[in-house]
């Protein structure tokens, strides 16, 4: 049977003994979310199967680890990132407008095309023009710039400060490969765990319990037809004025 990894080494994920929180939240060999489990019985796991306890999640809790073979899971990794570094590199422009006088909404746009690139592997040039007597302001255009390195930190970090050459204000950053491979191996436990636990209710036919019957539908009311108004008898002409609560003598017969 093949020996667990063993590395003594502080830098890289938690393996096998050097992991200590328990409970975990644990993925089997072939990815499967198994479920909340003691660490021990993780590890019997993975001692059965001649393979190794990584954890994937250090920070959430319980963290997530997986059983894998971490060997070939570094030796893989090395080509994949020997691969992504010997991808050409390019340079990307990204305009903050045509002046200083530009929509803070714009501005967040811009700055999601540039994390995309640095993502990707991309250097990125952030460009601030001056237009008239902005360029009386530089302060203003080194205020856009420090927030702009703040707002990208997390992916990037500064080649080239900001530097004015005639009306126009440029800096490069590039791409943080260490911050980026924390962010996806982050995205990917993330991604893990809502797949295990995610799923669908049954439906209530599955569920064995019998459906109620549904209720008839009840007829809308029928109109009843309502009587035409009465008209009241109309008295001939010349003849006095009656009333309604007194008896009336017959009419004379015409002659």
């Amino acid at each position: 049977m093949r020996r667990p990894y063993r590395d003594d080494r502080p830098t890289g994920p938690r393996i096998n003994d050097r992991i200590r929180i328990s409970p975990i939240r644990l993925i089997d060999e072939s990815g499967q979310m198994i479920g909340i489990v003691e660490l021990d019985e993780a590890r019997r796991r993975a001692h059965d199967l001649g393979l190794d306890l990584v954890e994937i999640a250090a920070d959430v809790r319980p963290p997530v680890v997986r059983i894998m073979d971490f060997g070939k899971y570094k030796y893989e990794k090395s080509k994949q990132d020997k691969a992504n570094r010997s991808k050409v590199t390019e340079l990307k422009e990204v305009r903050l407008g045509r002046s200083m006088k530009i929509d803070p909404h714009d501005v967040g746009i811009r700055l999601q095309q540039a994390r995309k690139f640095l993502l990707e592997g991309h250097k990125v040039q952030i460009v601030q023009n001056f237009r008239g007597r902005e360029i009386a302001h530089r302060d203003r255009g080194d205020d856009r710039m420090e927030d702009v390195i703040e707002r990208l930190a997390d992916v990037g970090r500064v080649e080239v400060p900001p530097r004015l050459n005639g009306r126009r204000m440029t800096m490069i950053i590039g791409p943080d490969r260490t911050k980026i491979e924390a962010i996806r191996r982050r995205e990917a436990a993330e991604k893990a765990v809502a797949g295990g636990d995610g799923g669908e209710a049954p439906p209530a036919h599955a569920s064995g319990a019998a459906a109620a019957p549904a209720a008839p539908p009840v007829a809308p009311p029928v109109a009843r037809p309502v009587a035409p108004p009465v008209a009241p008898p109309v008295a001939p002409l010349g003849a006095p004025p009656t009333h309604s609560n007194q008896p009336q003598p017959p009419a004379a017969p015409a002659s």
